[in-house]
């Protein structure tokens, strides 16, 4: 058997990552207080992060193994932020630590300010269950 890959691009996955992060930035901000769906809003972004990350990766090798080293490295360069604001937002979820949360949720809000998402947006609510997936990790 062969296996099957998906059709999305590594551009088509981070643009569509990045926009149900926006979406949920913008749900965990209207919060008043964490709940439930708070957590699963914050694991979901920092699971996104990481695999937005770990496609960045990915093109950046491909591109290496084509010789355009100097195009790879700008590109890691410029995805930076993602792996480090993920493994930041994982420390402060799993502290509990709510007001480090807002921080490191300002810096990503920073980081994606120029992503617009329509109201009229076919993103759904992909946070769903973050947070049980967020724990398994740390069992």
């Amino acid at each position: 058997m062969t296996t099957i890959r998906g059709n999305e691009s590594g551009t088509t996955l981070r643009n569509r990552l990045i926009k149900s992060i926006v979406q949920a930035l913008r749900l965990l901000m209207q919060k008043q207080e964490p709940d439930a769906e708070s957590r699963d809003l914050a694991a979901y972004i920092v699971l996104a992060l990481e695999k937005i990350a770990e496609s960045v990766e990915t093109t950046a090798s491909a591109w290496e193994k084509r010789d355009y080293w100097l195009k790879a490295d700008r590109f890691r360069q410029e995805w930076a932020w993602c792996e480090a604001r993920s493994q930041a937002l994982a420390e402060a979820l799993r502290a509990d630590d709510w007001a480090g949360v807002a921080q490191e949720l300002a810096f990503i809000g920073q980081a994606l300010r120029g992503v617009e998402v329509s109201t009229n947006n076919r993103i759904g609510k992909p946070w769903v269950g973050a947070w049980e997936k967020f724990s398994e990790r740390l069992a």
